[in-house]
This record gives C-alpha cells, structure tokens and sequence, in this order.
C-alpha cells in the first residue's frame, strides 16, 4: 500500500482563520483564499471600519474578548490594536501573520513586505 496515495484519500481538516481588517486592507487577501484555498479554510472576518483614535488605551472596544481559530490574519492599521491582538493571540496560542508590522511578540509572525 502507498502511503501517499492513502493520505491523498483522507479528506483535508479545515482550518479557521480569523481576518482582522480596517476599512477594507484585508479584502483581496480574503477573495485570494477563498478562491484559491476552496473548501480546507472556514474564514471569519473581524472588520473595523469607524473612525479611531490616535491612541487606544483598551481595545477591547474593538477586539473580540474570545477567538477561535487556528490562525489569524492582522491586516489593522492601527498599532495598538495590532499590538493587542498580537498579545491576545499569545496568550490563547493562535498564531498571527502580521504582514508589514514591527511586533515583536512570541506566535507573531512578520513576512518581508
């Protein structure tokens, strides 16, 4: 028996992630998953899209006190909210891809932009 060809049978975990956006930044990534990824990702979208602050003291105004998912997307603009959901996800083990921001927080992860 091949395992290749057995594992190729199993049907594929889907996988959560969760899409924190500001007006719009994150839409082209999300049309690119779902066309690309099909069926193997359950995508939720957090969009915050009011006005903001130049400094944000507690955002829990804005975050969501519980996440699911197995990873999350940052695609805010705004610092403190990055920064605090980056925190938030540490702390719940969720994963963070945060393109473009300079976190430095443990499970925030920063590709080259």
């Amino acid at each position: 028996m091949n395992p290749t060809s057995d594992s190729a049978c199993r049907p594929e975990e889907v996988q959560k992630i969760v899409v924190f956006q500001q007006n719009g930044s994150g839409e082209a990534k999300i049309e690119g998953i779902r066309k690309y990824g099909g069926d193997r990702f359950e995508l939720e979208t957090v969009s915050i899209d009011e006005p903001l602050p130049d400094i944000i003291d507690d955002s829990d105004e804005y975050l969501p006190e519980k996440i699911d998912a197995d990873m999350v997307l940052d695609f805010l603009k705004h610092p403190d909210l990055s920064q605090d959901l980056g925190e938030r996800c540490g702390e719940l083990g969720i994963p963070v891809v945060a393109s473009g921001k300079k976190n430095r927080i443990e499970g925030v992860y920063e590709p080259p932009t």
